[in-house]
């Protein structure tokens, strides 16, 4: 089947639980920079076609700092893909935010090093804003649809981005926690590119754990592989249901500035 047959103006990028209850085309996608994760499923949702990508692969097998984002974002416009929704695990990195709770990001801080996060590397130079990193249109969307399913979140939150693949020390957790407030492995630079592709982005993250624990609380420990994937779990209807929702009010056209970031930032 042709591409122009499967194009999607929705994307996912997200994990096996949101995978799980879908129903569709899964296809491959080339692109000049290499696989994707994997094949990407298209689907109908509520009369809206979508296109899902699960971020570490179907078996997980692709640790934080070797997914191929690069690809995964250029598969995504390939498919016509206009606004994606990136829900993702994040560490808690104040007292105030507890797992199970949901934060719609509005700003980032970079910690990574060793990740390919541009489509320009020349002759073509381009500069792109990222004062306001995630699509304003989106999270304004995002947060009226947690006030009706009655999901506890926090309207802004800074995610830190670190390289991983293994989890903070101590001394590093308490750095981090001056620069934001919660703290993951993926974000970057899947947020940067999808901006240079001019596609809207919208992080939801959930809250799993309280990164290497509380100091005044013996009984909140470090965080472990096995917990995230727990907490992750317990919230999969809930993550599920924001998105269903965020999709079925989603207007048809874009009136955010996503679109044309491009037009400022070539030089």
């Amino acid at each position: 089947m042709k591409l122009e047959n499967l194009k999607a103006k929705i994307g996912i990028i997200g994990g096996s639980g949101f995978y799980n209850f879908l129903k569709g085309k899964e296809i491959s996608v080339t692109t000049p920079y290499g696989k994707p994760s994997d094949k990407i499923l298209t689907f109908d949702c509520l009369g809206k076609k979508v296109a899902f990508l699960p971020r570490h692969g179907k078996e997980h097998q692709y640790p934080p700092h070797k997914i191929n984002y690069r690809a995964n974002l250029y598969a995504f416009k390939k498919l016509g893909v206009e606004r994606i929704i990136a829900p993702c695990a994040v560490g808690s990195l104040k007292a105030e935010i507890k797992p199970g709770d949901f934060v719609i990001c509005n700003q980032f801080i970079n910690q990574t090093r060793a990740r390919f996060d541009t489509f320009f590397d020349g002759p073509k130079v381009i500069h792109i804003s990222t004062a306001e990193p995630y699509c304003l249109e989106l999270r304004k969307l995002a947060i009226k649809s947690c006030q009706k399913l009655k999901i506890p979140f926090h309207k802004t939150g800074t995610i830190v981005i670190i390289e991983g693949p293994r989890f903070s020390t101590r001394a590093e957790s308490n750095f981090y926690s001056k620069m934001g407030d919660i703290i993951n492995m993926t974000q970057y630079p899947e947020m940067v590119l999808a901006r240079e592709l001019e596609m809207c982005y919208l992080s939801i993250s959930l809250v799993t754990d309280y990164d290497v624990g509380l100091k005044r609380r013996q009984d909140i420990k470090p965080v472990t592989a096995r917990e995230v994937l727990r907490i992750f779990k317990e919230n999969n209807e809930k993550v599920n249901k924001l998105i269903l929702k965020i999709i079925k009010n989603m207007p048809e056209q874009r009136t955010c500035k996503c679109g044309k970031v491009l037009k400022e930032a070539i030089l």
